[in-house]
């Protein structure tokens, strides 16, 4: 068996040149282009981060995009009529707040004034709850694009066994969900696993797909993975590395070296998940551009 890399900057660039076409051809039609607003509060240096590649793929690919950015002391008043402003704003498609907030604000209530119609990161309860229902929704980013990608590379998932590890609203629970859907990729028996269950290793090693998506680095290991399992890795983890200049080395929740050798298809940390996310944020956008209010992937 030969283990191959689920390469997730080749996957998101290649739906980033579809879009990109896309984009283009509403040009030439002098339609209006789509335009994502993102806010970004504070100084944090991963969210500076993820902000800036955002940015910068919607320049690529010839969408519009306006960055707010406010000091971490922004009242959350303040905020929310910002957010009301780009509710309001009908030249502005999708709008993202880039989280984690300083602790004085609510970030549910920051997530639920966003106009579900705009909710490109597909946080909204009204998003969740179509997505749930299986009627078209805006899919938070990271599951959707957990899903594109396995679309991408053709896995097979109907009828497979999922193990899920990690129930966030963000990432765990909605990956189980669209997993178990009657769609393809989909069809899976999901089992959705966290911190206090019991029997995990024995769970892992009936998986023929494992979505590790816990927050601890090196989590998954070895021991814990079947011949042949198909492996994808949500985690970003800084552990600290004398060696590197920052001081820190990026690992997933999956001990790759030992894992991998074991698996069929596994993504790598960092440029596996992380790239995914934007490409499907870039989609929810195009969708919200063109009037078709979430997806049906």
């Amino acid at each position: 068996m030969r283990m191959q890399i689920l390469d997730g900057k080749l996957t998101s660039q290649a739906i980033k040149d579809q879009l990109a076409i896309k984009t283009a051809e509403l040009k030439a039609q002098g339609k209006k282009v789509p335009h994502l607003a993102a806010i970004l509060v504070g100084n944090n240096g991963a969210s500076e981060t993820y902000v800036a590649s955002k940015v910068k793929s919607c320049a690529e690919i010839g969408y519009n995009s306006t960055l707010l950015r406010f000091e971490d002391t922004i009242s959350e008043k303040h905020l929310l009529d910002h957010i009301n402003m780009l509710n309001e704003n009908v030249d502005i498609d999708g709008i993202l707040v880039q989280l984690p907030l300083p602790k004085h604000i609510n970030e549910e209530l920051v997530i639920n004034t966003i106009d579900p119609s705009k909710d490109v990161d597909g946080f909204h309860p009204m998003n969740v709850g179509k997505m749930v229902a299986g009627l078209p929704a805006f899919i938070p980013a990271t599951p959707f694009g957990i899903m594109l990608m396995l679309e991408h590379y053709k896995i097979d998932t109907k009828g497979k066994h999922a193990v899920v590890i990690g129930r966030s609203h963000i990432v765990g629970t909605p990956v189980s969900i669209l997993l178990s859907r009657n769609t393809n990729p989909g069809n899976c028996t999901v089992t959705l696993c966290h911190s206090h269950t019991h029997n995990l290793k024995e769970l892992c090693l009936q998986a023929d797909i494992i979505v590790a998506a816990i927050g601890r680095p090196d989590f998954v290991t070895g021991d814990m993975v079947k011949e042949g399992a198909v492996v994808v890795d949500v985690g970003i983890n800084r552990v600290p590395d004398a060696s590197k200049k920052s001081g820190f080395r990026l690992v997933g929740d999956v001990n790759y070296a030992e894992v991998a050798p074991k698996c069929s298809f596994i993504t790598p940390v960092p440029g596996g998940v992380g790239p995914m996310t934007i490409a499907a944020l870039l989609k929810n956008t195009y969708h919200a551009a063109i009037g078709q209010k979430g997806n049906q992937n």
